[in-house]
């Protein structure tokens, strides 16, 4: 038993010591640059950055939005058909709307005796969007209206920064 002691804290060593061995880039780290091996050092630039959005990958967004013809609240139903394309229209917005400022989501879980009791979510999407183009709206079946909204990828950048500036002006 007393042998084993001595063998088992040189493996624990060695297996501890392992990571140190090799050289990962992370964000914290260093980078070594051959050209600057006596300049000063910089630090690692990251591959991508969480803040960057998925909007610089794409030159256009897009968004769906539906809208059921029979449960629309009139008795005509020309004027149902009216609503639904107007339903469907603003569910396009909505989406169009989360893409371009995201969505916040409120959650609450109470849990007792290790059960889940209560499980709420609770989603808000808050936003100016203009420059949208309607691509289509066609009916889906017998009772439902789909619309279609585009925006170009410069008027979402507009529309981030006034809204960025819009936040740090009301917190003044």
């Amino acid at each position: 038993m007393k042998r084993f002691i001595p063998f088992a804290l040189v493996a624990a060593a060695l297996l501890l010591s392992g990571c140190s061995l090799f050289k990962f880039n992370h964000v914290h780290e260093w980078k070594e640059d051959p050209a600057q091996a006596g300049a000063e050092r910089k630090p690692a630039e990251p591959a991508a950055t969480m803040i960057s959005p998925m909007m610089d990958k794409r030159d256009t967004l897009t968004a769906t939005g539906y809208a059921v013809i029979s449960i629309q609240n009139h008795r005509n139903p020309a004027q149902q058909r009216l609503l639904a394309i107007r339903a469907s229209k603003l569910d396009a917005y909505r989406s169009l709307t989360e893409q371009v400022y995201g969505q916040q989501l409120d959650a609450n879980t109470t849990v007792a005796d290790m059960t889940v009791m209560s499980d709420t979510f609770r989603a808000r999407v808050e936003g100016v969007v203009y420059g949208a183009v309607l691509v289509s709206i066609t009916p889906v079946g017998d009772d439902t209206y789909e619309t279609t909204l585009s925006l170009e990828r410069g008027l979402v950048n507009d529309l981030r920064s006034l809204y960025i500036a819009h936040l740090t002006s009301k917190r003044r």
